[in-house]
C-alpha cells in the first residue's frame, strides 16, 4: 500500500507543480524560449550597446486597457532600450512578437492565467512598477506588443512596432 501511496502523492505534486510553473521554459507555442532560439520579432539585445531608448506606458482608460504609444517606428537593425511603466492599477504584460505568436501564446495564457514573464522579449509588471527589455529589431515587418493577460488584449491592449 506504501508504494501506491507514495506513487499518487509523487503524482499530485507533479500536477500542483505544473499548474503553478506552467511557464516551464519549454515552448508550448509560445514567441519565445527562454534559450533565446526563437523569437518571431528580432533578437534580445545587448545592454552594453548603444540603444535609442522608447518609453512605453501601461495603462487603463474605462473600460479600455492600452499602450502609449500605440505604434512604434524602427529601422532594422536597430537597438531599442524599451522601458515599460505600468501606470494603470492592474498588472499588465509587454510580450514583443508578431501577431499571430502573440494571439497562439494568448490562447496558452487562458488556461494559466496566472503565467508571468520575464523574458528577453516580455515583462509582466504589478501597478506602478516599471522594467526595460532592450532588443534588437532584425527584420522588417510589422511586430506588435501586447498584454496577453486573459481579457486585456480583448480590452485593445496592443502595439505595433513597424520595421522599416
Amino acid at each position: 500500500m506504501k508504494p501506491i501511496r507514495t506513487l499518487i502523492c509523487a503524482a499530485a505534486a507533479i500536477v500542483i507543480a505544473a499548474g503553478a510553473h506552467a511557464h516551464d521554459g519549454h515552448d508550448h507555442g509560445h514567441n519565445h524560449s527562454h534559450d533565446g532560439s526563437h523569437f518571431s520579432a528580432g533578437e534580445p539585445g545587448d545592454p552594453k550597446k548603444p540603444a535609442r531608448i522608447v518609453k512605453i506606458s501601461m495603462l487603463e482608460e474605462g473600460k479600455k486597457m492600452l499602450f502609449e504609444p500605440a505604434v512604434v517606428e524602427v529601422q532594422r537593425g536597430e537597438q531599442i532600450r524599451f522601458v515599460i511603466t505600468n501606470n494603470g492599477t492592474w498588472d499588465h504584460e509587454f510580450m514583443l512578437a508578431t501577431k499571430a505568436d502573440n494571439r497562439k501564446h494568448a490562447a496558452v495564457m487562458k488556461k494559466f492565467p496566472e503565467m508571468e514573464h520575464d523574458d528577453p522579449n516580455a515583462k509582466r509588471l504589478a501597478p506602478f512598477n516599471n522594467s526595460e527589455l532592450v532588443w534588437r529589431f532584425t527584420k522588417r515587418g510589422e511586430f506588435e506588443y501586447a498584454c496577453l493577460i486573459p481579457g486585456h488584449l480583448e480590452a485593445g491592449m496592443r502595439g505595433k512596432v513597424l520595421v522599416k
